[in-house]
């Protein structure tokens, strides 16, 4: 029976979103549970996009993703693929009504990560759009249940928030995507010459993204709020922590929020939702 098939391919989505990320993982627990394999859905095709022109080296990473782009629209239209991960994300898809134009951005920034190197501001806030605020767009369509009305009047927040979250994965892995890969998202900025002042400016355009990120969260259908709350309230902490290391720092080692912090955090978080002061 294909339903099978269809619970085994939903297990792996959510065995790759644990494996990967403990923070993600937990917001998603705090969400509706009708809506948590198609999070997790997104977040296998997201990830293993990412893996493709992140560490697949030694392998023909053009290949990879022009063959994973193929099968991730024959997986939408046909509406089935033996590869689990695209099973589950392509019933995602279909299930919520996710526009096909959202997964051609997204897999267009991956294609830029296969050769670029340094971004100027166009091309910075191209890879912005399809690496994060696209993606913030797909999880929204699950949140409002396919609900078109509700999906364009909080569309903006939903992007200004997976904005700031990726321009955080930015500065955290700063050293990595450096001295590993070569690559330098912010675009004018010499890692040479990075200093205090730069980290600064960097800093509060962040902030203003968090600020718009953040009114959206509190309009969201209860089902999923505090869910998305969580990963702000995560991603807020681990702000500060970056905003308090100093720039030679940040060039050199990546910086991290212990679980122990995290599930404190949680904790707190609950409290709060409770007596409803996000």
């Amino acid at each position: 029976m294909k339903s099978i098939f269809d619970t085994l391919s939903h297990d792996i989505s959510e065995m790759t979103t644990k494996r990967y990320s403990t923070s993600f993982s937990l917001g998603i627990s705090f969400l509706s549970k009708d809506l948590h394999n198609a999070i997790y859905g997104i977040y296998g095709f997201v990830r293993f996009a990412d893996e493709i022109v992140d560490s697949f080296h030694g392998f023909d990473k053009d290949k990879l993703l022009t063959d994973f782009k193929k099968q991730t629209f024959e997986a939408i239209g046909e509406k089935i693929s033996l590869n689990p991960i695209l099973n589950s994300f392509q019933w995602a898809v279909n299930e919520y009504k996710i526009p096909i134009e959202l997964i051609d951005t997204f897999l267009k920034s991956m294609e830029m990560d296969l050769d670029q190197i340094d971004f100027d501001q166009k091309e910075y806030e191209k890879y912005i759009l399809g690496s994060a605020e696209v993606v913030g767009l797909m999880c929204l369509k699950v949140f409002v249940r396919g609900d078109d009305k509700e999906y364009l009047r909080l569309k903006p927040s939903a992007m200004k928030l997976g904005s700031a979250f990726q321009k955080i994965n930015f500065l955290r892995d700063l050293s990595a995507d450096y001295k590993d890969l070569d690559r330098t998202y912010f675009p004018g900025v010499d890692m040479k010459a990075f200093n205090q002042t730069v980290k600064k400016q960097i800093e509060a355009d962040i902030e203003l993204d968090f600020k718009a990120g953040y009114e959206g969260i509190k309009q969201l259908p209860k089902n999923s709020r505090f869910g998305v709350y969580m990963a702000y309230k995560y991603y807020y902490k681990l702000f500060q922590k970056i905003k308090s290391t100093q720039p030679h720092r940040i060039l050199k080692e990546r910086v991290r929020i212990r679980n122990t912090k995290k599930y404190r955090l949680f904790l707190t978080s609950i409290v709060r939702h409770n007596l409803n002061i996000l």
